[in-house]
């Protein structure tokens, strides 16, 4: 595949993670089943913590939720009341995240409950955050140019920095001017990328977004961004007019700054 050029305007690069910094294989076989096969073990050890008390509030909440919306959940609700058994409690929670995580749910209770989870894994090794070979080079290429370099996921930010920060290569976050995620928007929408313009502080169009899904490069573009699309081993197959759409690479270093000191 040739190197695409991206507009000599351009002052900030807006980077998704899942099949753009980081195989799609690493969220699907390490992380998702880090949580299930760790979940009881997890609940266990930090039950009576703070922070796992919060966690669990935030579950049963969303049960109630969905109980008032008539949707499908778990028979059992999350009780840490006295007249309940740690151990049958901590086995109700398990079996709400497990349902949530097969319904492909994106609570924020769920995604809160994982993130802490995550960092607790990395923090002690047993996890580390995957990128590309070609990426660190190639940001750390960009940054030398003058460019700003910044991620957005779907994946909290949290959950981000703890990727990079806990990666394979070591603490990368010192690569990164700043993080975004859902919170400011979903990534399908146009308006989304407008409010990451205004926040970054630059015009769109100054703006190259590079992703794997072609759904979010059309809201950015729609945004008036600039858009290159990502083709990584086991991303989404590209149909024959979004290849002639968009601007396609397999690596970043095939990205090719025009007009940068």
């Amino acid at each position: 595949m040739a190197t695409v050029s991206i507009p000599a305007c351009t002052s900030a690069l807006l980077l998704d993670i899942e099949g753009t910094t980081t195989p799609i294989t690493f969220v699907k076989d390490i992380l998702f089943p880090y949580i299930k096969e760790h979940l009881e073990d997890y609940l266990s050890t930090h039950w009576e913590e703070d922070e796992c008390k919060q966690d669990v509030h935030l579950l049963k909440k969303q049960i109630e939720e969905d109980m008032k919306q008539n949707r499908a959940c778990p028979v059992h609700t999350v009780d840490q009341t006295v007249h309940t058994d740690e151990e049958k409690a901590i086995r109700e929670v398990v079996e709400n995240v497990l349902w949530q995580m097969a319904a492909d749910r994106k609570s924020t209770a769920l995604k809160q409950f994982q993130g802490h989870m995550w960092r607790a894994a990395y923090a002690s090794g047993r996890i580390k955050g995957e990128v590309y070979q070609d990426v660190v080079p190639s940001i750390r290429t960009w940054r030398a140019r003058g460019l700003k370099v910044y991620i957005y996921s779907s994946g909290s930010v949290e959950a981000q920095k703890l990727l990079f920060g806990y990666s394979v290569e070591g603490d990368l976050l010192e690569l990164f001017d700043g993080h975004f995620d859902t919170s400011i928007g979903a990534k399908v929408d146009a308006k989304s990328y407008e409010r990451i313009a205004e926040r970054i502080g630059c015009q769109p169009e100054e703006i190259t977004f590079l992703t794997d899904v072609t759904r979010e490069a059309k809201a950015a573009e729609e945004a008036g961004i600039n858009v290159v699309v990502v083709v990584r081993p086991g991303n989404m197959e590209l149909t024959d007019e979004e290849r002639a759409h968009y601007n396609l690479i397999t690596s970043f270093s095939q990205l090719q700054l025009t007009g940068h000191a």
